[in-house]
Formats: C-alpha cells, sequence, structure tokens
C-alpha cells in the first residue's frame, strides 16, 4: 500500500498516533467548531491533542485511511479519511473513547453531542470516503504539504469509482475543495451558536 501514495506520503502506523495527533492539534488550534467548544485557550490544545489521538488512535487507524505527508522523518501533516460504511465508530470502539472524549471535551460535552448529532443528520446515506480531519503543521502550511495528501485518496477514489463526502467550517477552504471536484450541497442545520458548517460532495472523476 505504501508503494500507491505519493512520495512523501504513507499509511500512518500505530507508532505514529502520538506525534499525528500533535501535529493535528496545532492545525486545528484556531478550527471554529473546536474554539466554540473549547474557549479556554490555556487548555485548549492539550484537549484537542487528546481528541485527534482518541479520533486516529481508537476509531479511525483500523481501516487504512490515515495517511501522513513526511519530510526529514518529521510529521508534516495528516487526512483522516474512513472508508465507505465505517463513518460512525463501532460500540467497542466508542466504550474504548468514552473516557477520553469526557477529559478532553469536559462541560462542553452536551454541546459537542448536539453538535455531533447535526453532523451524523446531515450525513449522506450514500458510499463514500468521508474525510473526518486534514491538517498541517502550521510551520509547514502553506508548502504544498495538504494537495497532494488531498490528492492521494482521491486519486484511489476515482480508480475505485468511489465518491468522497467532507465538511468544512472555514468559508475560504470551499474554493480549494472545489478545486479537487468537491461541491457544495448545503450548509448543515446546526445547534445555535455554532459555527456555520458546509457540507462538500465530490463524485469520482470519469
Amino acid at each position: 500500500m505504501v508503494g500507491n501514495l505519493a512520495p512523501g506520503l504513507r499509511p500512518a502506523t500505530s507508532v505514529d498516533v502520538k506525534k499525528l495527533a500533535a501535529v493535528m492539534a496545532r492545525a486545528f488550534l484556531d478550527d471554529p467548531p473546536l474554539t466554540w467548544l473549547l474557549p479556554n485557550p490555556a487548555t485548549r490544545l492539550a484537549r484537542i491533542n487528546r481528541l485527534f489521538a482518541t479520533l486516529i488512535g481508537i476509531e479511525s487507524l483500523r481501516y487504512g485511511g490515515v495517511d501522513i505527508a513526511c519530510g526529514d522523518e518529521k510529521i508534516l501533516g495528516g487526512a483522516i479519511w474512513l472508508p465507505p460504511g465505517r463513518w460512525q465508530p463501532g460500540l467497542q470502539a466508542q466504550i474504548y473513547a468514552m473516557p477520553n472524549y469526557a477529559w478532553a471535551l469536559a462541560a462542553a460535552w452536551g454541546r459537542a453531542a448536539r453538535y455531533a448529532h447535526a453532523l451524523e443528520d446531515a450525513h449522506p446515506k450514500e458510499p463514500h470516503w468521508y474525510l473526518k480531519a486534514i491538517g498541517v503543521d502550521p510551520a509547514w502550511q502553506g508548502r504544498g504539504v495538504a494537495s497532494p495528501l488531498l490528492r492521494s485518496r482521491l486519486d484511489r477514489c476515482d480508480q475505485n469509482g468511489q465518491a468522497a463526502y467532507l465538511e468544512t467550517s472555514k468559508p475560504d477552504n470551499v474554493s480549494l475543495y472545489e478545486h479537487f471536484g468537491f461541491r457544495c450541497i448545503g450548509n448543515v442545520d446546526m445547534p445555535a451558536g455554532a459555527p456555520v458548517i458546509t457540507a462538500m460532495w465530490r463524485a469520482p472523476a470519469a
């Protein structure tokens, strides 16, 4: 499988979870939904780090859809994809993940649950690869790391005739994803006070 990825990219392994979670936490430190859920800047980084370590290590890695970009033996960024039919964690994963999410979200647990339910209600029923998150270490942003990460999985989606789906909370990212073939399918009906979330769908290229 390593040979199918572009140079500098490879599938993540269990050894990468801690470092990748730290990179993703830095990348998502100013993410609108996470700043809404975790408004205290003094504790936000540590809590986001725990969220990503849980998402990667418990919920996603087993499905082979976590890709990382490397340079000089450092992890520069990562993309967390979930394959068709696996975008929701199974019961066992939910049980293992719950203590970590409880610690990371703390008083925001109720808002986080409403946020998650809104995303679930809007999630397409058709089979697809789900881009749960893509992020690049702030020190490497704007240096051509994200595009290869995104393209490597989308190329395989095209080869296998599979669709892809994502949500974005940053309006500036909409045109970026449109460049890769995604189209807006509407804004998610979010809880009061939550940031606007745009849902985007990509049919496989002919």
